[in-house]
Order: C-alpha cells, then sequence, then structure tokens
C-alpha cells in the first residue's frame, strides 16, 4: 500500500468504511468511494479533497446489482489508473428469522456480503498480483464465530475466504487481511433500527479506532486483525468452545440481550447479527 497509492472503499459513506476513507486521506492516499447514495458520496469527496488535497473518484454502485457490481469491478482491472488497496465494507443486517423471512432480503445481503466481497476482490488480486504489489481488506466480524443467522453466515464466509486468499496470495507482494470487530458506534445500528442501550459502553469500540487497527494490520501484512483486548478474548472463547456451547451462547435461540442487537432475543425477533 504505497503512499500516495490509490483505495477503493466500498460502503464508504458512513461507519467503518468512513473512519477507513478518512484515515486513508490523512495518509495522502486517493480513493474511489463506492455507496449507493450519489449525494453523500459526493458530499464526502468534497470534504476529503478540501481537507487533505487528494484526488477522490466517485463510484455510485449498489453491489447487490449484478451490472453495478461488474462497474467497480472495472475499475479495479484498470491499468491506467492502478488501485493498490482494496477495502470491501460494504454490509447491512438483515434483522429477521431466516425461516418466514423474506427470501429476496436474504439473497441481497449475500450478494452485498459475500458475492460481490468475491468478485472484487478477484478483479483487484489479478491486477494487483500482474504489477507485484496490493492489498485486499476484508471486513468480517466478530460474529463470523458465532451462529448469529445468515449474518454470521455471511461473515463466517468472509473470513474463511480472505485467510484462503492470503495464503494463496503468499510471495506475489500482494496481501489480504480480514477485519473482524465487536461491538462499534456506527449507523449500522440505527439504520437496522436496533437497541444499542441493552450492552454497557465498555463492550464498544470507537469506529475510528478500528479503522486504525485495520490499516495497521494492513501495513503489517496481518491475515486476521481484531481490534481490542476483549474481543481477542471473546474470540478465543468462541473458537475454543463446543459448538453445542456457542449455539447456546451465541445463536438465535439465545435469551436476555443479544451480543448482535442488543434487543431480547425472543422467537420471533432473531438475534440476526454484529455490527461490521
Amino acid at each position: 500500500m504505497a503512499r500516495r497509492g490509490t483505495a477503493l472503499v466500498t460502503g464508504a459513506t458512513s461507519g467503518i468504511g468512513l473512519e477507513i476513507a478518512w484515515a486513508l486521506a490523512a495518509g495522502h492516499h486517493h480513493l474511489v468511494l463506492v455507496a449507493r447514495d450519489a449525494d453523500r458520496l459526493e458530499a464526502l469527496a468534497a470534504q476529503l479533497r478540501a481537507a487533505a488535497a487528494i484526488e477522490v473518484e466517485v463510484l455510485p454502485a449498489d453491489l447487490a446489482d449484478r451490472r453495478a457490481l461488474d462497474r467497480v469491478a472495472e475499475r479495479l482491472r484498470s491499468t491506467e489508473r492502478p488501485v493498490d488497496l482494496l477495502v470491501n465494507n460494504a454490509g447491512f443486517a438483515l434483522r429477521q428469522r431466516f425461516v418466514g423471512g423474506d427470501i429476496g432480503r436474504e439473497e441481497g445481503a449475500l450478494d452485498v456480503m459475500v458475492r460481490a466481497v468475491m468478485v472484487l476482490s478477484h478483479a483487484a488480486t489479478g491486477a494487483m498480483v500482474a504489477r507485484g504489489r496490493g492489498a485486499v481488506l476484508n471486513v468480517s466480524s466478530v460474529a463470523a464465530l458465532t451462529t448469529m443467522g445468515t449474518y454470521a453466515a455471511h461473515k463466517a464466509w468472509v473470513r474463511t475466504f480472505t485467510e484462503s486468499l492470503a495464503a494463496e496470495l503468499a510471495g506475489t507482494g500482494v496481501t489480504a487481511t480480514v477485519l473482524c470487530p465487536g461491538l462499534v458506534h456506527t449507523e449500522f445500528h440505527s439504520r437496522a433500527q436496533m437497541r444499542t442501550d441493552a450492552w454497557p459502553e465498555l463492550a464498544w469500540i470507537d469506529a475510528a479506532r478500528v479503522a486504525e487497527a485495520a490499516l495497521a494490520g494492513v501495513r503489517r501484512g496481518a491475515v486476521v486483525v481484531t481490534p481490542s483486548l476483549r474481543y481477542r478474548a471473546v474470540s478465543a472463547f468462541l473458537r475454543l468452545a463446543p459448538r453445542a456451547v456457542v449455539r447456546s451462547a451465541a445463536g438465535p435461540r439465545r435469551r436476555g440481550p443479544s451480543l448482535a442487537t442488543g434487543t431480547p432475543a425472543a422467537p420471533d425477533a432473531g438475534a440476526d447479527s454484529l455490527p461490521a
């Protein structure tokens, strides 16, 4: 990830993606910003240009739309305007049970959080390996180690995929890093109409701190980055505990406040997701 290189960030207008964009701008990296809302993209681009005197390109795209996704992939394949860092951050909470839920929403989430990550990583790494340099940062979640619905399944795929990609890229000059945060203060919860007051402030991490940890991990070539000691401890427990215990403690039938939503996991409420 060379200084004054270019980074493409999906889900760039809010949350972790927004903080990563600002951190990269502070480091004088040029940016390609991807999100659905063109107005928000343009407003953010203007702020970043004014604050950091960098080049900022906006690329409005709904990553669940295959034609829009293909446009982003083509941008990553560009040899004239190479992208040095891809950040796959876009994602959202389903806030529904799988059984009886809207299958269209399930398919849309799969497209954004799995298919888009695969397609964009393929486009980026093909161009990067040819140049002998570059990096991919994929945003997963501590939820990847739980059984909290299809969101957890999507994030588990992202984690395993990134680890596999990192192994395949060894020796090429290109790296792959997966970010696995826990509860992060972002718009993720308000957009999903989730309560945040069921968990103490100590459980939350600031999005800027998460972004800083993620980019530090990319710089040192780390494969898995889990910000904060407490979430590294939670992750260790989830990896080592019997899966029956994990299903009981961090699954959709769990009683009490859900680590994913901050709301009681009643039979019709679900416990679908940790923030990306």
